[in-house]
């Protein structure tokens, strides 16, 4: 272990869990306020949709990835009714070559801006997880149709969150697949770029994948978790445990999670901004945690897993619960002295992703 790592926040040697907040039941109201016949829209203002930024990639693919979740937790009708509006909507975006397109204007026009590695790897993860957990073969058939058209473009990512989005993708693909040769070589080219960056920027006060820590940071080491389910290469779980221990000694103060606040991020050898803090980062930390559990069985991983789950209901910098439960939705972020009103897209699908993630963890006790 880095040497830094003997200074971070360490787990409790006796797992008591924080104060917990009942789960709540699934509330899919603002979702379904959120889509139209289209997709899920962007933005919106409070809690109306904000027609006038239109439809993204990005949103549609986690939308897709939550009504996945969604329906192999509950069989929720209305997962069912939505993920094939999301899937379509996916199908629509993508190129001839197969990449994506990322943002619709609310007329249909899609706006022709080079599209995002972000975007690709965020849907070549909701692809694959619906190969693994669809509802039906014809869904699993349609989203591997559209995945294997997309695949070729995985080797030329450049991207960290492109390329762990992307990574945690092919493993779900792959463990719904015979394990065939070309698979393999693909996880372990991405996971291997990953750790090349991990060893470019490390050193005995510094452990992560480039020099500053910005949105969405724990996607990057839970995509080597997912690639050492597959490959079983220890590295790839040293890293991720040693990256995500180094996350936490800028994130947890008094075992409340601080994610690193947009204004200003946290830089190499610089001071960690406190705000806005936003859902997506949480999001990336549960589901983290969720896969360390599952990958170790260790059970302080179900510690973190649930005080990160606890930020959107309360425990988190000012004492102020992020979701509503008049509307299902979440707010797009924790500020320094409220919570943003606005209940978007990415802010309320992270809630949601973040809360399946979780549940089974709550309803088995």
């Amino acid at each position: 272990m880095r040497s830094h790592l003997q200074t971070a926040v360490p787990f409790p040697e006796t797992v008591n869990m924080p104060p917990e907040t009942a789960l709540p039941p699934f509330h899919p109201e603002h979702l379904l306020n959120m889509t139209d016949t289209t997709g899920i829209i962007q933005h919106a203002l409070r809690i109306t949709p904000n027609r006038k930024e239109g439809y993204c990639t990005d949103d549609n693919s986690r939308a897709l990835l939550l009504t996945a979740m969604a329906w192999q937790h509950g069989r929720y009708p209305e997962a069912l009714k939505l993920m094939s509006v999301y899937l379509s909507f996916i199908h629509y975006m993508q190129m001839d070559d197969g990449y994506f397109h990322n943002f619709m204007r609310y007329d249909k026009q899609i706006i022709f801006d080079g599209s995002s590695e972000d975007a690709y790897g965020r849907t070549m993860m909701a692809l694959g997880y619906l190969v693994e957990h669809g509802p039906s073969p014809q869904l699993i058939r349609t989203a591997e149709d559209i995945f294997l058209k997309a695949a070729p473009h995985l080797d030329g990512l450049i991207s960290l969150r492109g390329i762990a989005n992307s990574l945690i993708g092919v493993c779900s693909f792959a463990r719904s697949h015979a394990s065939g040769t070309q698979l393999i070589n693909s996880i372990v080219h991405m996971a291997d770029k990953l750790v090349h960056e991990y060893n470019r920027y490390t050193d005995d006060s510094w452990c992560w994948f480039e020099e500053v820590l910005t949105y969405d940071n724990a996607i990057i080491p839970l995509a080597l978790l997912h690639a050492f389910e597959i490959t079983r290469q220890d590295a790839y779980l040293h890293i991720a445990e040693e990256a995500i221990s180094f996350l936490e000694s800028k994130v947890f103060h008094d075992d409340i999670l601080y994610p690193v606040g947009n204004n200003g991020w946290c830089s190499k050898g610089g001071t960690t901004a406190l705000f806005d803090q936003q859902p997506l980062d949480a999001m990336a930390m549960v589901l983290f945690y969720q896969q360390a559990l599952h990958v170790t069985d260790d059970q302080q991983y179900l510690y973190k897993m649930k005080q990160s789950w606890q930020w959107f209901m309360g425990a988190n910098a000012l004492g102020l619960p992020l979701y509503d439960e008049q509307t299902g939705g979440c707010a797009d972020g924790l500020q320094a002295d409220r919570v943003n009103e606005n209940q978007g897209a990415e802010s309320t699908l992270s809630f949601w992703i973040s809360y399946f993630a979780v549940a089974k963890y709550y309803t088995d006790k």
